[in-house]
């Protein structure tokens, strides 16, 4: 299956451009580079510890088209997991220490293998199995408005992007509507049980910044969150994930246009935090691609930077050669190193 760009992307999107602007900064800006800096803290090269975590991308499809998307996913995507890459993602789980399983997209629920893999995935004992949802593909179309039950049904971990508790702010990152369609799903996640105090059933959010700016207190805006949401709409759920967006795709593309790549990039560099490094998730998670590739990180993915590795295919998966790698790292790594750090399961410092 060849891959294909979307419409929303422009000459920004292409990976060697992506690279070359990281490496070099299209203002000359004299910045060290992130194996510079962690070399200043003893903490080159980064090395993976145990594998925990399996975070597999099942397609770049996706019913949106967020302004800050790091996958550049969308409608016109075609990239789509296959049930046989799905089977050695199983496959893998069983000779793997692996305990959790971060199904992720685009838009997961759109690969047309979605509840298989799912119901698979369950039977096979995985611990705990995380689908991170933009929300509004519950209310999209009537297939996926029975999601909610199925989630319940299989104790399925909700991760799911919420930019802002106003609407305003919402819809300008992620298109006019989304806000009114995201607070229905809740209100529909929480009839089921999802979110509620004392409830098994787990749904956290997930804020991104929607402007040139590293996200504010994790625990501030958590509790900000959750007064609105209950003052205004009823809306309960467990955690807020605070991530920083990394200059990488759509992100990078709003960076430049708007002249605050160089403001951005020298603010990830003073924010950085060396006791954030120990615990970045690339340590301890593996990442899949819809073709079956392995990457240290969702990030590297989108960036073609394999594992440094000569197993770099799921198929020819080799756990002593990966163990003994070295994390990849660029420029982009700052994103996940600065202030209290960041990772998909939010702060890491």
């Amino acid at each position: 299956m060849k891959k294909s760009l979307s419409a929303t992307n422009n000459s920004l999107a292409n990976t060697k451009r992506q690279l070359e602007i990281l490496s070099n900064g299209i203002f000359k800006t004299e910045l060290p580079t992130f194996a510079q800096k962690i070399q200043e803290t003893q903490q080159f090269p980064i090395k993976p510890k145990k594998l925990e975590i399996l975070q597999i991308n099942l397609g770049y499809m996706c019913n949106q088209v967020c302004a800050h998307c790091h996958v550049d996913a969308g409608p016109d995507r075609k990239e789509i997991m296959t049930v046989e890459t799905m089977k050695l993602c199983l496959d893998l789980i069983k000779k793997t220490t692996v305990h959790t399983l971060d199904l992720t997209g685009g838009a997961p629920e759109m690969n047309p293998h979605f509840r298989w893999f799912v119901e698979e995935a369950v039977k096979f004992g995985v611990q705990d199995i995380i689908v991170r949802s933009n929300l509004t593909i519950l209310r999209a179309n009537k297939k996926y408005h029975d999601l909610p039950q199925f989630f319940k049904t299989h104790k399925i971990h909700l991760v799911s992007s919420m930019p802002h508790w106003t609407r305003g702010k919402t819809d300008k990152q992620r298109g006019e509507g989304v806000f009114n369609k995201s607070i229905e799903a809740l209100q529909e996640l929480n009839k089921v049980g999802y979110g509620l105090p004392g409830s098994s059933l787990k749904l956290d959010l997930v804020y991104n910044p929607s402007g040139a700016f590293l996200p504010g207190n994790q625990e501030a805006l958590e509790k900000d969150f959750k007064k609105a949401f209950q003052e205004d709409f009823d809306i309960h759920f467990h955690s807020l994930f605070a991530i920083t967006n990394l200059p990488i795709s759509r992100f990078l593309d709003y960076l430049i246009a708007s002249e605050n790549y160089e403001d951005y990039m020298h603010a990830l560099v003073d924010a950085y935090n060396p006791e954030a490094v120990a615990n970045v998730m690339c340590t301890n998670t593996l990442s899949v691609s819809w073709d079956g590739y392995l990457y240290d990180c969702d990030f590297n993915q989108m960036l073609e930077l394999k594992v440094q590795s000569s197993s770099q295919h799921i198929s020819e998966y080799n756990e002593k050669l990966l163990e003994n790698r070295e994390i990849r790292i660029h420029q982009h790594c700052y994103g996940c190193t600065a202030g209290a750090g960041s990772s998909c399961q939010g702060v890491v410092a």
